[in-house]
């Protein structure tokens, strides 16, 4: 099996901006672009494969067609024909409602199939641009009602302002919020459920407020206060450097400017490759070239034992 790639889906939204097709470098004419879903199993939004021998299909199909073959055994066991990641590039040209994600186990007891966990890679953002992540103070259950109700939710926010390459690592529970002017991408676990905790008092184009989930982010909400909720990490040449390693993900970022061999022998699952700057190309150990670069997302299936880069190329790699 090749590499593959899909064709980006493009969301347009309220608050989006102008930063993704350019960076993408397509000729789509779509204005106020919030969201690319670049490797999306997520019903009804499936991607679909834009070149190769499954040109024309859905990621679903393939992972129905190839099983474990594509996704590993293990993850084919763990989560049938549902592809687990989806993968997005984000950009916000106003500030994104403060929001939560529940767990896999709080999502089941609130009649959902699972919860949320993901991360965020902050790319070439707006000066001063900001985020919010976790609580900064603590507070109770009954306190946080009190504080959206009364509009003074963001005083108990950590707040951060970003720079290109910070690393937000967001489990299920911590509330979050993309700010105006933010570029990122985003690895998360196939799941749809969020709850809007705060939208600024906003309204839509019609008038009115968009709804809030209180009582289910209440319930959501780890309340646990850390001292720092952005990921420290150095980065280093020609290395991989492990970003997140989770239970849903683990995600390494790569800046090569010499070719490098990459080892998947041992590993069980497919690899997603995610361009953050410059090109290269890609030779698997079946003798696969495919070309990658920055705006690119490449599926790599769990087939492959390795593969070579080579290129002056900045990515991130992504598997569960």
């Amino acid at each position: 099996m090749k590499p593959i790639k899909f064709y980006p889906l493009l969301k347009s939204t309220l608050w989006g901006g102008d930063k993704i097709i350019p960076f993408k470098q397509l000729s789509s004419k779509a204005e106020n672009v919030g969201e690319s879903w670049e490797i999306s199993g997520v019903p009804g939004n499936e991607t679909i494969v834009k070149e190769g021998d499954f040109i024309g299909m859905s990621l679903n199909d393939i992972v129905k067609e190839h099983k474990g073959r594509l996704v590993g055994e293990e993850n084919y066991q763990r989560f049938g024909d549902e592809f687990p990641l989806l993968i997005k590039f984000i950009d916000a040209r106003q500030d994104l409602s403060i929001q939560v994600h529940p767990t896999d186990e709080i999502a089941h007891r609130q009649g959902k199939e699972r919860g949320k966990t993901e991360m965020w890679y902050i790319m070439e953002s707006d000066a001063g641009a900001k985020l919010y992540s976790g609580l900064k103070k603590q507070i109770t259950p009954q306190e946080y009602k009190e504080m959206v109700g009364n509009d003074t939710i963001c005083d108990a926010l950590a707040q951060y302002e970003v720079k290109e390459g910070d690393v937000f690592f967001l489990p299920a529970g911590r509330i979050h919020a993309i700010g105006a002017g933010c570029f990122l991408a985003e690895i998360q676990q196939t799941s749809d459920v969020t709850y809007r905790i705060y939208d600024f008092k906003r309204k839509d184009k019609d008038g009115n407020y968009r709804e809030l989930h209180t009582k289910e982010a209440a319930e959501s909400i780890d309340y646990h206060v850390e001292k720092n909720y952005r990921t420290d990490y150095t980065a280093q040449p020609n290395r991989g450097v492990t970003l997140v390693k989770c239970p849903y993900f683990c995600t390494t970022l790569y800046d090569l400017d010499s070719p490098m061999t990459i080892d998947y022998g041992s590993l069980d699952s497919f690899i997603i490759l995610i361009g953050m700057k410059g090109e290269g190309k890609i030779t698997d150990n079946h003798g696969n070239i495919e070309t990658f670069r920055a705006g690119e997302t490449l599926l790599i299936p769990a087939s492959t034992q390795s593969i070579q880069v080579e290129g002056k190329i900045k990515f991130l790699e992504t598997y569960v």
